[in-house]
């Protein structure tokens, strides 16, 4: 072997970063993956570091533990719309408490602001970051976010996840005033707290905080599907 290539840089795949990503997502350790996987750490770290060719037995297996899809792993649904596949078996809805949406919502991600544009109402993807009870948005000085924060008008905030193979899945929704952060103090500490930059690029440091005054949510729960209890969906009052 090479002296150079001990040092070299890992050639880490799209399957590895999303394996990764997730994990760090669920706040899992490799060793707690391996051994819901039937692996070990060692191949987990393969796996996110290397160019694996996993076989569909072990993919399928690794996507369990990590609570997800081999879709989602493989990346093979990334340029489809999300919700294309039909209704699961026997689904029903449940609302989610506000403890609970907040803990959906974990600390940071990628959501979606509907604001007032310039030609109306308009919905854009955004990333975000929870502090102090508030959700941070870093956004450009011009934009229909920044300029509805100026004026301490109220938006809608929507955050989701879908499980594809399963079709079911929740969203949370917060409504509350958004405000510019003008101090600088007050917005350094924000900048400091937040975990990466938006994925639109530079130019977006305008400091926007939305103060939700309701916070809700709701769960697409499927017979059968991964965290549900068998038997949970038939169970139904009975009439007396």
């Amino acid at each position: 072997m090479n002296t150079s290539d001990r040092h070299a840089p890992h050639a880490t795949s799209d399957l590895g970063r999303r394996v990764a990503a997730r994990r760090a997502q669920l706040g899992l350790s490799r060793e707690e993956v391996a051994d819901r996987a039937g692996s070990t750490p060692g191949f987990i770290g393969y796996v996110e570091e290397r160019v694996p060719t996993p076989g569909i037995e072990f993919l399928v297996r690794l996507a369990n533990a990590l609570e997800t899809t081999v879709q989602d792993l493989t990346g093979s649904m990334v340029d489809r719309a999300p919700g294309g596949g039909r209704a699961g078996y026997r689904p029903r809805m449940e609302e989610i408490g506000e403890a609970e949406c907040w803990e959906l919502l974990d600390d940071h991600g990628v959501g979606r602001v509907a604001v007032e544009g310039r030609d109306g109402l308009m919905v854009v993807p955004v990333n975000y970051q929870v502090v102090d009870g508030q959700i941070v948005f870093l956004t450009a000085a011009d934009s229909s976010l920044a300029r509805t924060a100026a004026s301490g008008a109220e938006v809608a905030f929507e955050e989701d996840r879908l499980d594809e193979a399963f079709s079911q899945g929740w969203s949370v929704l917060l409504v509350g005033q958004v405000r510019t952060v003008s101090d600088e103090t007050a917005a350094r500490r924000v900048k400091d707290a937040v975990h990466s930059g938006p994925w639109a690029g530079d130019g977006r440091d305008t400091v926007v905080t939305l103060s939700p005054r309701r916070v809700t949510g709701r769960r697409i729960r499927v017979t059968g599907a991964p965290g549900t209890v068998p038997g949970a969906a038939d169970q139904r009052p009975s009439r007396q």
